[in-house]
């Protein structure tokens, strides 16, 4: 357990558990939309939130690259073709935990929902005051608004959510954001893996996690955000109730955590295709 439990792990798995949080923070903007009418505002606070966490996602890369190559380091020392078995299940089980921690991030960015609420409502009435989205990001330190931030904290009722209308979903956006938190919780992850899997290819295997990434970012632009933004676009012209919005956003929340726990399922194949896909690239 002590091979496994290592710094570069918990640095990984924290900053994963932070990102994955405020991804699903920003599903706030979509109800923090449709409450002050800024649906533009709204939509941009959400654009520069997501783009802000995937950014984070960069600092996940050095701490997994580190745990990839110990075992791969290991078996050029011994002069190995191959990283050996234990040392595999090693970075297997760490690889794992990274995982879960951004489903662990998924829950507690759910049951923060209340808080990231009040924080864009607050965020698209502060842009409107002052033109700046510094500005209004600045306001956030402001002892009032951290105030009512804490008030903001409750554990959502899950009485109220079995009342919301989730039927009126439409079942694209459901398969399709649960594909995507899938796509997402692996892709680096499953490229990392790759890279011990197959010695001779690490760099391109490591390449190749921006592909992956690259089909589930376009992905989302062509399926979930735009479904999204429509629903709130209709509710805004009062073609659907506000309830509509709630229950897509405690959708999109449960949809993410079961595509990331849905992630350890598929991380081996999806490192073992990304492995095998490097032959293309890599001539021996």
């Amino acid at each position: 357990m002590s091979d496994v439990l290592v710094a570069n792990l918990f640095v990984a798995a924290g900053l994963n558990f932070v990102t994955q949080a405020i991804q699903i923070g920003a599903y706030a903007a979509r109800i923090a939309g449709v409450t002050t009418l800024r649906i533009a505002t709204a939509i941009s606070l959400f654009s520069l939130v997501v783009t802000a966490s995937r950014l984070a996602t960069l600092f996940v890369t050095p701490a997994l690259g580190a745990l990839a190559d110990i075992p791969a380091n290991a078996a050029h020392d011994a002069h190995r073709a191959a990283v050996d078995a234990g040392a595999l299940h090693v970075l297997d089980t760490q690889l794992r935990l990274i995982v879960a921690s951004g489903s662990l991030g998924v829950l507690a960015g759910g049951l923060l929902m209340p808080v990231f609420i009040v924080m864009f409502v607050r965020g698209v009435r502060s842009f409107e005051r002052s033109g700046s989205i510094p500005s209004a990001l600045m306001r956030l330190l402001d002892p009032r608004v951290l105030f009512d931030l804490a008030r903001a904290v409750r554990i959502p009722s899950l009485s109220e959510a079995r009342r919301l209308p989730f039927r009126a979903i439409p079942r694209k956006l459901i398969i399709g954001n649960t594909v995507i938190s899938t796509v997402y919780a692996i892709g680096v992850v499953a490229a990392y893996y790759a890279s011990d899997l197959n010695l001779e290819a690490r760099g391109t295997a490591i390449g190749l996690s921006g592909l992956v990434n690259g089909i589930g970012t376009v992905a989302f632009s062509l399926f979930v955000d735009p479904t999204s933004a429509y629903i709130v676009d209709q509710t805004v012209r009062d073609e659907r109730p506000v309830s509509h919005v709630y229950a897509m956003v405690v959708v999109l929340v449960a949809t993410a955590f079961v595509g990331t726990v849905l992630a350890q399922l598929v991380l081996y194949p999806a490192a073992a295709y990304i492995a095998a896909g490097t032959h293309l690239f890599v001539k021996h």
